[in-house]
């Protein structure tokens, strides 16, 4: 059977600022397109359909589901929406790629989990950096102990005044704020190269105007490894990790998403200061897609969702009590 169905039609749910990217790419993967795009308004819906070379432009979220048209769905909607959006788009029979966070609570989360199973679809959330060939090789030498035995592992992730006007991520009622945001990579990244959920965590937030600017965190993982968190909206771009182990360190400057007109990269450290440099090729989100629509098994990156969600919500419970939480 072939890696990739003969063709998915994609419909997209919202017109967020990370839509037309993600709608290129789709337009840009073997066996799949994009046929339809749908808005709160007809107006605005054709005017994005127009905007993004895409066929149809649907009024309501709903009428969207009901085409025969539409095999798949592309939800790009505030956090707060994630959860009934898939779920709806699961139950009407399409394959779901919803926008990190997958949604703003476990329970949620682990709702469209189950609606997916018993609709028979499939689902993704769009974390795309977990797909790169990189993200496998990290994984991969992980295993292998490459570094030694872990002993400690950062992530950091800011975006300075990211913000255009009406942006949901200063609104905590859609899901706003940088805990749910950037706390998604550097939660998932830690959780990703523990290979398992922490057995603890404590975390610390800086609220202004009444949403989340500034993220930090400590998380303990068995066999004594930690993890330091940091996240915000008030500081320079930084997408980068170390992993550090008993011979060496893992260190990357853009796990996130790759900058612009370079290649992927990392770097080995030794404890003797030697420098081992690694570059790579792909297309993360493209890779996505084509998971998505394929027929391998999903089931790790469903776990790495569902925990990566179990530690947003043990780091908020954290926050809101002050205190060290056990998972």
């Amino acid at each position: 059977m072939s890696d990739i169905l003969d063709e998915v039609r994609f419909g997209v749910i919202g017109t967020g600022r990370i839509t037309r990217r993600l709608v290129a790419d789709i337009q840009s993967t073997d066996g799949a397109k994009v046929t339809a795009i749908a808005s709160r308004t007809s107006e605005r819906a054709r005017w994005y359909a127009d905007q993004y070379g895409i066929p149809n432009g649907i009024e309501g979220y709903a009428k969207m589901l009901a085409r025969d048209d539409v095999d798949a769905v592309y939800i790009s909607l505030p956090p707060s929406m994630h959860g009934e959006w898939s779920i709806a788009s699961a139950n009407a029979k399409k394959h779901v790629l919803c926008e990190k966070p997958l949604t703003v609570s476990l329970a949620e989360s682990e709702a469209i989990d189950q609606a997916c199973s018993e609709n028979g679809v499939r689902w993704l959330d769009a974390t795309g950096w977990l797909h790169h060939e990189r993200s496998e090789t990290f994984a991969r030498w992980i295993q292998e102990e490459k570094f030694g035995k872990l002993g400690h592992i950062s992530a950091s992730v800011s975006f300075y005044q990211p913000f255009q006007s009406g942006d949901h991520r200063l609104d905590p009622a859609l899901g706003g704020g940088c805990v749910l945001d950037l706390g998604w990579y550097a939660g998932g990244f830690a959780r990703f190269a523990a290979g398992q959920l922490p057995e603890a965590v404590f975390a610390e937030q800086v609220v202004i105007d009444g949403a989340a600017q500034k993220l930090t965190a400590l998380l303990w993982f068995a066999n004594n490894l930690t993890a330091t968190l940091s996240c915000g909206y008030d500081t320079a771009t930084r997408k980068w990790f170390e992993v550090a182990g008993s011979e060496s360190s893992l260190i990357c400057d853009d796990f996130t998403r790759p900058w612009n007109d370079r290649p992927a990269r990392c770097w080995i450290h030794d404890a003797a200061g030697s420098v081992e440099q690694h570059s790579f090729e792909g297309h993360q989100e493209r890779r996505m897609i084509r998971k998505l629509i394929g027929t391998e098994p999903l089931a790790a990156l469903h776990r790495q969702a569902l925990d990566t969600q179990q530690i947003i919500e043990a780091m908020q419970t954290s926050i809101e009590q002050k205190t060290k939480v056990t998972l």
